[in-house]
């Protein structure tokens, strides 16, 4: 745990609870597999974004070209994204899912709106508006401190 349990968890302390219990999930979820956190991640921005090409997902995935090379080759060799030719920039590919993975991808929207329903079961009906609010007033918080932290403008 994050705190002392004799005292009362700040907001801080109950949001690394929450990041930690779901790394732990997502690690449970993919033993055994060749995914990983940041392999999912790309996964899901292809999966929402469609055919991209990996200057794009780099940007979305705020890493740098080389890494999303990385990322894409183990998921290719996984066969979980195949590139193709671009349709219309000669120089440049486009990253797909391959169809097991949609499938999966599929699957994992369905488990995450069944999840995000059983976490808001928690909450008093007339509270879940505020809750949502709260989590997202916080979430973009947290990008505009990490993004003056890494020197970007926020």
């Amino acid at each position: 745990m994050y705190y002392d349990h004799r005292m009362t968890p700040l907001t801080l302390d109950r949001l690394l609870q929450i990041g930690d219990l779901f790394r732990r999930d997502m690690e449970r979820a993919f033993a055994g597999t060749a995914l990983t956190p940041a392999r999912v991640h790309l996964l899901w921005v292809v999966h929402h974004a469609g055919p991209s090409t990996q200057r794009e997902l780099a940007e979305a995935c705020g890493v740098s070209p080389r890494n999303i090379t990385g990322l894409l080759d183990a998921l290719e060799r996984s066969g979980h994204v195949r590139r193709v030719p671009h349709p219309s920039d000669r120089r440049a590919v486009l990253v797909r899912l391959t169809d097991d993975a949609v499938a999966m991808m599929s699957r994992m929207q369905i488990e995450h709106a069944d999840l995000d329903e059983a976490l808001l079961s928690a909450v008093a009906p007339d509270e879940r508006a505020a809750v949502e609010r709260g989590i997202a007033a916080i979430a973009e918080r947290l990008e505009v401190l990490v993004a003056r932290a890494e020197g970007r403008p926020s």
